[in-house]
């Protein structure tokens, strides 16, 4: 089988390309070489590889950037899904298409989670496009997948756990503010490409969630990575209001696995496992990365 990967230099498309192509044939593309807004160059590039699947893990996700640059967000993250989905209805193709959990409003009560059938109502601009791409892909492709991930972390790119190794290490002294009352599932983009790999397998279709098990904090992400990374630190927990930012984040964004639990497909792990494995892992490349 075929798999064309778009966004290939991203956290998630790196991984994807790592991980499936030991048992697929694998194109990697990247924004340069495949760019998902311009319907011409989406349209010649599918028909030249001709892929049976197509992995869209190409996105604008800076939240707060997606405020004051709507354009290009909804661009990339809605009219590049609709592209991709007018694609597959004209080649056979299967479009895999990542979302996320900020196409949700956090509002109900810890613990609670969200589950596939849970009606999307995004607070910022990114979820609002990350949903449109979503509409673009149901309604213009009849072979599709939308896997919804969240707070991903890992080795390719920059991500929350980058950003706060790099403030621990250029001012190990400095009091660093993490907001302690939004919750998530930090996901291993490895652990996550592990089982898109799975849900290519078993031929799925729809929209499934997949996030780490368990849940916690912005604070309580830092704090784990940061005392298993070893190094000094000092972070302070802080409420949303005291760490104000351009967009609006849900509060709760736990997402449940249902579905891959009812069809006994689920290879996600808890958070606190993945983070330690990624750590034990990478910890000197993290370390050399940030300090150059």
């Amino acid at each position: 089988m075929k798999i064309l990967i778009c966004g290939a230099k991203g956290l998630l498309g790196n991984d994807c390309t790592n991980v499936l192509r030991d048992s697929y044939d694998v194109i990697s593309l990247n924004s340069n070489e495949l760019d998902i807004t311009d319907p011409i160059n989406v349209m010649r590039e599918i028909k030249y590889f001709d892929p049976e699947v197509i992995i869209n893990c190409a996105a604008y996700t800076r939240v707060d950037d997606c405020e004051k640059n709507r354009e290009k967000a909804r661009m990339i993250n809605a009219f590049g899904a609709k592209n991709l989905a007018l694609c597959t209805q004209n080649f056979g193709s299967k479009l895999i298409h990542i979302s996320t959990d900020y196409v949700f409003d956090g509002r109900k009560s810890l613990p609670e989670s969200y589950s596939e059938e849970d009606v999307p109502n995004p607070l910022c601009y990114y979820g609002q496009t990350k949903f449109e791409g979503e509409m673009m892909v149901s309604n213009f492709s009849k072979n599709y997948l939308i896997v919804r991930t969240s707070w991903m972390f890992g080795l390719n790119g920059s991500n929350f756990l980058k950003t706060m190794l790099r403030l621990a290490i250029k001012s190990p002294e400095k009091a660093i503010k993490v907001v302690n009352d939004q919750f998530g599932s930090p996901t291993w983009s490895k652990r996550l490409a592990i089982q898109i790999n799975k849900l290519i397998d078993t031929n799925k279709k729809g929209i499934y969630h997949a996030t780490s098990e368990g849940f916690c904090s912005w604070y309580e992400m830092a704090k784990l990575f940061l005392q298993t990374m070893r190094l000094p630190f000092n972070i302070i927990p802080c409420t949303t209001e005291e760490y104000l930012t351009r967009a609006k984040r849900p509060k709760n964004s736990i997402l449940e696995n249902r579905k891959l639990k009812e069809e006994g497909i689920n290879l996600m792990q808890d958070w606190k496992i993945d983070l330690k494995e990624f750590v034990y892992g990478f910890r000197e490349i993290l370390i050399n990365e940030i300090s150059k």
